[in-house]
């Protein structure tokens, strides 16, 4: 049975141009769900192969930011019990400013007429194979008025008395 007139015209135009979005990737397929195109199938895989190791080296860089940060408050801790220490007369300063002090730790004691400067310097390596590249020198100074030869009594002193 062949149809002829409006309704046929129509019916063989809808059939070309259906054709033609299914061709382009526009159309549905059975079911309802969209068709996929035959040159995406391994676009997923190789995203996550290129993200992958640049999510773990921005977690392992954050992570070092972290431990770095943290020596750098125990250098700052370190020079401030080195610096009260030192300006109290106590000969073990330096020890004490170790004890706080991060891993392999340098301190230094400058005791000039009234005051007491105390330096904390410190290496802090990366984590890994890439750890002496990528090296930092953290460091911090404390400094504090000598107590042990201020004068007590009325006798001009730098104190009150």
């Amino acid at each position: 049975m062949r149809r002829d007139g409006p309704s046929a015209v129509r019916l063989q135009w809808i059939r070309r141009c259906s054709g033609y979005f299914r061709a382009r990737g526009r159309g549905r397929s059975r079911g309802g769900v969209r068709g996929r195109r035959r040159g995406d199938a391994g676009f997923v895989t190789a995203e996550t192969a290129v993200a992958l190791p640049a999510l773990v080296l921005l977690a392992v860089m954050l992570i070092w930011g972290v431990l770095a940060a943290g020596a750098q408050i125990r250098c700052v801790d370190a020079a401030r019990v080195g610096a009260r220490a030192a300006a109290r007369g106590e000969a073990d300063a330096a020890a004490a400013a170790r004890a706080a002090a991060p891993p392999g730790a340098e301190v230094r004691i400058a005791v000039a007429a009234d005051t007491v400067r105390v330096t904390v310097d410190a290496p802090s390596a990366a984590p890994g194979r890439f750890g002496s590249l990528l090296s930092v020198r953290l460091g911090a100074a404390a400094v504090a008025a000598r107590e042990d030869n201020l004068e007590g009594g009325g006798g001009g002193g730098l104190w009150p008395s």
